[in-house]
């Protein structure tokens, strides 16, 4: 196997294991996993709003929330498992594509 083989196995490897971020929490009965709270999950946590994250909140909403699909909120776990995992690939791959393009201009001649 080749050295520039490993990294994308590995990447990929993570890509595959990603719903654990969702599995691991939900068998724990650990609510939303660590460091994604919402506004409205903060609230619970903490009992109030910090300034700035109140101020900041509207600022970006991400294109695929939750990593999941408009409208698959209340699908089987089984389902979400497959939103995080295509997430994940899109991610990877726009990663890739960006440094690639940065690579490119970087390195033109």
């Amino acid at each position: 196997m080749k050295n520039r083989t490993v990294p994308f196995i590995f990447i990929g490897v993570l890509i595959i294991l990603s719903p654990l971020g969702l599995l691991l929490p939900e068998h724990f009965k650990a609510g939303a996993a660590w460091g994604e709270w919402g506004i409205d999950e903060m609230q619970k946590l903490i009992g109030y709003i910090p300034k700035g994250l109140a101020k900041l909140s509207n600022l970006w909403s991400a294109p695929m929330p939750d990593y999941a699909f408009k409208g698959w909120e209340e699908k089987p776990l089984l389902s979400l498992s497959l939103a995080y995992i295509f997430s994940a690939a899109i991610g990877v791959l726009i990663c890739v594509g960006l440094v690639f393009i940065l690579g490119k201009f970087l390195t033109k001649k």
